[in-house]
């Protein structure tokens, strides 16, 4: 192969390599090799061709050789790949190339830069496509709030939803829950502290919330007519109870206190019967009021009003009788005895303390069967009344000849009379407007039926008198005693059956209600 060399290191041909001109996609220019025309003749172009020709049969043979040693190496190889599928079913994965490992660093890549950002990223390649797609996640999360998406921002998961920290808000004050723990009434999620302020009770005495127990329960005391809440421990502290209506004293409220130490609310104050005089008028309604039940009380019975002091005194000294413990407000007198009577109104000081009590005593001898009738005085005008109308019952009773009768049939018949007399006041209380105007129409009959008793009291009757009318009338329904409670509801249903008259027959032939 030396000569040919030489040859072909004679020729003047000359390649040269192609270039690429351009960018991207602009257009491609390709310039081809330059060529040198050649000098020699025909001749020695035939010498040379001959060469060219024998050698080029010289390494066909060869190429003929090598390309049966390839093929035997061929079938070494399929037989050495024969057992890669294999290892591929045990969980081995085989690349092709290179090109599916930058792919998937490229994706990995896109994933990693969606979950750290907000929105997708903009590019500056003026293409309206990222080089990466950009991935969002597999379920969209929407707020409870404001249903909006709440995308791969903080969130919480409460109540059924999910919620942006600034929509999960307080139904009471509107701004947003940041504590961990939280309440919840109705499905509305409250503040602690709200919830606490809008449904947790408060006492109404000293205006704080009611305590837990020592289970963590809420445990306070209510008044079974007023609904008045407040904490077990006012009854043990001091704090002041009206001994009239029983409402205990809110904090910083002031209050009458009597020199017997009792405590009397500014509302029951407004209407309270402070001496004898002043109560004479509503003896006289009491007296009426028997008599258009047909029990007009012949004999005039001296009513006083009283202290404390003279009427326990008065009621150690009295031998038959029954008394309402642990306080009794109004006794009916068989004995003769010195009684000492409130004969003004006492002057109340700057403090609201009685400053000057006016008293005189006063024997009482005995006329009849009764000898007086004694009333715990400072009490409002309907309580008195009721007092009063109870007591008359007693004196009736004793006038009328009517045996020794035992304690609940006697108390019983009683607080009948007292229970009607205060509806009959209620009644009275609720249509007096409408009997004013209908008694000073002049198309009203003579004839009518006979008027409402009006109120002894000067001026219109308050909200609260007419409240406080009903709160008595409760404690007589709802009184607990054998011979208040049950008697009183015994007798009353004997009243409803047959009628007073009928009721009252039977009581002086047997001495009992009738069924």
């Amino acid at each position: 192969m030396g000569w040919l060399t030489k040859i072909l290191k004679g020729s003047s041909h000359k390649i040269a390599e192609g270039q690429y001109i351009g960018k991207y996609d602009d257009e491609r220019i390709w310039e081809g090799p330059s060529t040198v025309v050649d000098p020699w003749p025909d001749s020695d172009h035939e010498d040379i061709d001959r060469a060219i020709a024998l050698s080029l049969a010289e390494e066909d043979q060869k190429d003929q050789a090598i390309a049966l040693s390839l093929a035997e190496e061929d079938q070494k190889d399929q037989a050495i790949a024969l057992p890669l599928p294999e290892e591929d079913q045990k969980g081995k994965k085989v690349l092709d190339d290179e090109s599916h490992l930058e792919e998937d660093e490229q994706l990995a890549k896109a994933l990693q830069e969606s979950l750290n950002m907000d929105s997708p990223p903009r590019y500056d390649h003026g293409s309206l496509f990222p080089p990466y797609p950009y991935l969002y996640p597999s379920g969209y999360r929407i707020c409870t709030g404001c249903n909006a998406e709440i995308g791969h921002g903080r969130f919480l998961s409460c109540l059924g939803g999910v919620w942006h920290p600034e929509c999960f808000r307080c139904h009471d004050c509107n701004l947003p829950i940041s504590d961990y723990e939280f309440s919840v009434s109705n499905n509305r999620p409250f503040h602690k502290s709200c919830y606490k302020e809008r449904h947790h009770p408060k006492c109404d005495v000293c205006n704080n919330f009611i305590p837990t127990n020592a289970a963590g329960l809420i445990e306070y005391r209510a008044h079974p007519f007023w609904s008045q809440k407040y904490c077990p421990s006012h009854e043990h502290d001091g704090t002041p109870r009206c001994c009239s209506c029983e409402r205990m004293e809110a904090r910083d409220t002031r209050y009458l206190l009597l020199d017997d130490g009792r405590k009397l609310c500014l509302e029951c104050l407004d209407s309270a019967i402070m001496d004898t005089h002043e109560c004479q008028p509503l003896y006289l309604e009491i007296q009426e009021f028997y008599e258009g039940l047909n029990m007009k009380v012949e004999q005039q019975i001296p009513l006083l009003l009283v202290e404390r002091q003279a009427l326990n005194e008065a009621m150690e000294g009295e031998k038959n009788g029954h008394h309402h413990m642990p306080e009794t407000r109004g006794l009916c007198l068989s004995e003769e005895q010195t009684v000492s009577t409130i004969i003004r109104r006492p002057r109340i000081g700057a403090n609201y303390r009685i400053v000057d009590m006016f008293t005189e005593p006063l024997r009482l001898v005995r006329r009849c069967e009764v000898t007086a009738i004694l009333i715990l005085y400072s009490l409002p005008r309907l309580l008195t009344g009721s007092i009063l109308a109870h007591e008359m019952m007693h004196a009736w009773l004793r006038l009328k000849g009517y045996p020794n009768l035992s304690p609940d049939v006697e108390e019983g018949i009683c607080q009948v009379l007292a229970h009607m007399w205060l509806e009959s006041e209620i009644m009275a209380g609720s249509s007096s407007t409408t009997v004013a105007s209908t008694s000073s129409s002049p198309s009203s009959s003579s004839s009518s039926s006979s008027p409402v008793p009006t109120s002894s009291k000067k001026g219109k009757r308050s909200d609260f008198e007419k409240k406080l009318g009903e709160f008595f009338i409760h404690q007589i329904k709802s009184d607990t005693s054998a011979a208040y409670g049950d008697g009183f509801r015994e007798g009353n249903k004997a009243v409803d059956k047959y009628g007073l008259r009928s009721t009252l027959d039977h009581i002086r032939l047997t001495g009992t209600f009738p069924c």
